[in-house]
């Protein structure tokens, strides 16, 4: 049974309405809005599961023209990604509800919230890529709005732009990539469309497409350097840990369940797509890098938030690692992995707001021995943190025996380097089991804070976690549990071949059996050794900027303020000469550079121009050259009016009457306004620099090539059929049009252009001709050398 429609719709648009009336929500309930958020988060999770079954695509025509549509697709890998985030929504909105009590703008906050929840349930479903990408930006402002949510701490501040300049560029690259999916799609398909079901539907003929034209390797790079932005892989991560200083909920929701999740689920999704022996290479050894590296720094941390960010990041190199290999256990790793980590980390991240909230610190060095005051958190935590480390039975196991699994296999059929794959997920699971006893060391041993002041957490931040630590319970007990009811259809969706899941604790002994072995026993065996594997990992942390992703943002961002600064004063200097200047050449670059990219060569042999023109367009070249070497402002204006007219005349002999009529009467009329106006224009400017008229020569020639070189590549040859001419109108014509009828659809569809460049043109002479009456004040009555003068002497002017 195909999907509805309208229920789809509705499970996306739902948070999207309820964020819109959240102003007047908050003003009826006050705090208790996000009780209010929590029942629209159930609603869109139970909507979900009555499409459980209904597996299918279904579209409404958006813009025909380009086949763009609202298209949602509802299969087992998206319906996993949006019920992890409306059921973790449905929590995360209930603990916000006590966790933000006393806080300033909760209107705002919980807007953002639902408005996020929404945009992530959309990038879920959609499968219309203009539609994805529209969605993935608006996570990205979202996040941006709740990781700045404190607006009036500096920190707060910095690491929103932060966090919205990268994973904004990653966009960028991601809108970049669509494009050429795109044009590929053209060859493979037939049209250039953005159905991504289309593109999976056709995977071969579109590898195929992107090989030929040799936009393969650039459509790779830039969709995973989006989903490495997004998902915080290295060198991208350092804006994790530094959105930390949003409020608990918010990185529980977007920095560990559903936000930062969103780059690996579009691996998963085009993974099919674009697998390849570059993408192994490529996605397979970010993401083990980013495990390793995001683990080690998670060592090093003193703050549990920070710890658990760095975690984070380690565990989403996991699951891009998984997805980068090319067999089955890979994508079942990285699947598996999407639904452990979500119910496993969002349960600490809520549970690091408890111990903050009680404790009143997250310094891991002052706290100990939580247990006795915060059993039930302390609990909690267990189950959390020991899935965290991968420990058997608990459900983070299984999903990393996958990816040990998968890095085996690779290594085993590929030999040679492909050996660093299973070696450095080992050593990264080291550190991961390292990380997770520390975070787990604060509720146990040496007690470092008095037990009075330490609270009793309400059941309103209690029950949260505690569900959640329920849901890893169950996987723990019964994964095949979940497997069948999910995760199954989940694979089957992102794999590249045949996928029948199959997990439990493993009954005999096999190599990545004993790769989980060396990693839980290396881990308790390093831990009493923690401390010094923290201060050698601090020490590169603290390395000269080369070394250090987040010194570089810092002296990329610094250097283009100064830049910008400085170059603005010298774009941006109040004359129109100068910003005439910078249009015309930046856009004739722009313009010969899209030639130079699709190789148009322009044709200029065997052209065919009569006496008659040739005469005609030498006077024009002539009166263009008289014009600047003018005496007077008369001469020159005289001049000028000889060259449009020589134009009008060129269109007359080029059966152009309409045109021709056109230009006389502008002509004309300029002509007349512009001696109507010299009386008001100053006899003198300054001295003509060299530097400044080779600068004016430099972009007169290039606005001229870049005219020459449009012209002769898109006019028609002397040997051209005009019945293919008039054929090209026609097949071009909108429907409904006339098409039948050559003029009207070249006067209704495409003339319609050429009248608003005219009226743009008008438009611009307007503009130009009241700056001219306004500088009636200026004259020559100032000297060009006083303190008053606009216009210092060699400067530059209008």
């Amino acid at each position: 049974m195909a999907p509805n429609l309208t229920v789809v719709s509705t499970i996306v648009a739902l948070p999207f309405v309820a964020a819109a009336l959240s102003p007047l929500l908050y003003r009826v309930l006050g705090e208790r809005t996000g009780y209010a958020g929590a029942l629209v988060a159930a609603a869109s999770f139970g909507l979900l599961a009555t499409q459980a079954d209904s597996y299918g695509t279904v579209s409404a025509s958006w813009v025909p023209a380009l086949d763009v549509g609202v298209q949602f697709t509802v299969d087992g890998w998206g319906l996993l990604f949006a019920l992890l985030a409306s059921g973790i929504g449905v929590l995360v909105f209930v603990y916000s509800a006590r966790y933000m009590h006393g806080e300033e703008g909760l209107a705002r906050y919980y807007a953002a919230l639902l408005a996020f929840m929404g945009s992530i349930l959309g990038v879920a479903l959609a499968s219309d890529l203009v539609v994805v990408f529209l969605f993935w930006e608006l996570t990205s402002l979202c996040s941006f709005v709740l990781i700045g949510h404190y607006t009036d701490d500096d920190d707060s501040r910095y690491s929103a732009r932060m966090a919205m300049v990268v994973t904004v560029g990653g966009g960028l690259c991601l809108l970049a990539g669509l494009l050429v999916l795109s044009v590929a799609a053209q060859d493979a398909l037939g049209r250039a469309t953005f159905d991504l079901t289309a593109m999976l539907a056709n995977d071969e003929a579109m590898r195929a497409a992107l090989r030929e034209s040799g936009l393969f390797v650039p459509a790779l790079v830039l969709v995973v350097v989006a989903a490495a932005a997004k998902s915080a892989q290295v060198p991208l991560h350092f804006w994790l840990p530094n959105a930390m200083v949003a409020p608990t909920p918010v990185s529980a929701f977007l920095h560990s369940a559903t936000m930062v999740k969103v780059g690996v689920y579009f691996l998963g999704r085009v993974r099919p797509l674009l697998m390849s022996p570059e993408w192994v290479l490529l996605v397979a050894t970010l993401g083990l890098l980013t495990m390793t590296v995001g683990a080690l720094l998670a060592v090093a941390a003193t703050d549990i938030k920070e710890l658990l960010a760095y975690s984070t990041a380690s565990h989403l190199g996991l699951m891009v690692a998984g997805f980068g290999f090319d067999i089955v256990y890979g994508g079942e790793a990285g699947a598996f992995h999407l639904l452990n980590h979500a119910l496993f980390k969002a349960p600490l991240f809520l549970v690091a707001g408890i111990v903050a909230h009680e404790v009143g610190t997250r310094s891991l060095d002052e706290l100990g021995g939580l247990w006795r005051e915060l059993p039930v958190t302390a609990a909690v935590t267990v189950v959390a943190a020991l899935s965290m480390a991968g420990i058997p039975p608990f459900n983070g196991f299984y999903s990393k025996e996958l990816l040990f699994e998968a890095a085996y296999e690779v290594a085993h059929e590929a030999g040679g380097l492909a050996w660093l794959y299973p070696a450095v997920a080992t050593v990264a699971s080291v550190f991961t089991v390292v990380y997770s006893v520390k975070f787990l060391a604060m509720f146990f041993g040496e007690r470092r804070a008095p037990v009075a002041d330490i609270h009793r957490p309400p059941v309103a931040l209690v029950a949260p976690p505690a569900v959640l630590a329920a849901a890893a319970a169950v996987v723990s007990v019964a994964p095949q549990l979940a497997v069948d009811a999910i995760v199954q259809s989940a694979v089957e969706a992102t794999a590249t071949g045949e996928a029948n899941l199959e997990v439990g604790l493993p009954t005999h002994f096999t190599p990545p059996v004993g790769m989980s072995a060396v990693a839980v026993v290396g881990g308790l065996a390093a831990y009493p050794f923690t401390g010094r594997l923290a201060a050698l990992v601090g020490r590169g942390v603290e390395a000269p900027v080369p070394v250090r992703p987040s010194g570089w943002y810092d002296w990329v961002v610094s250097t283009a303020e100064t830049t910008s600064a400085r170059f603005g004063a010298f774009v941006h200097n109040g004359l129109l000469r100068t910003y005439v200047t910078w249009v015309a050449a930046a856009g004739s670059l722009l313009a010969l550079a899209g030639f130079a990219a699709v190789g148009v060569v322009p044709e200029v042999s065997g052209l065919g121009v009569p006496l008659a023109v040739t005469i005609v367009l030498t006077i024009a070249v002539l009166a263009g050259v008289a014009v600047t070497i003018a005496s007077s402002h008369v001469a020159g204006v005289l001049t000028l009016s000889i060259l449009g007219f020589m134009i009008a005349i060129f269109f007359i002999l080029a059966s152009a009457p309409d045109l021709a009529l056109t230009q006389l009467v502008v002509e004309t009329l300029v002509l007349l306004i512009f001696l109507l106006v010299l009386q008001r224009l100053p006899s003198f400017y300054s001295d003509i620099q060299p530097l400044v008229l080779a600068r004016d020569a430099g972009v007169s020639v290039l606005v001229g090539a870049m005219a020459f070189v449009a012209v002769l590549s898109t006019a028609p040859g002397p040997d051209a059929d005009p019945t293919s001419v008039a054929a090209y109108y026609t097949e071009q014509a909108v429907p409904g049009g006339g098409g039948a009828n050559i003029v009207n659809v070249i006067l209704v569809d495409f003339r319609a252009f050429d009248t608003l460049g005219e009226l743009l043109v008008v438009t611009v002479a307007a503009l130009a001709i009241l700056v001219l009456v306004t500088m009636r004040t200026r004259s020559e009555e100032v000297a060009p050398d006083s303190e008053d003068d606009p216009v210092p002497d060699g400067g530059d002017s209008l």
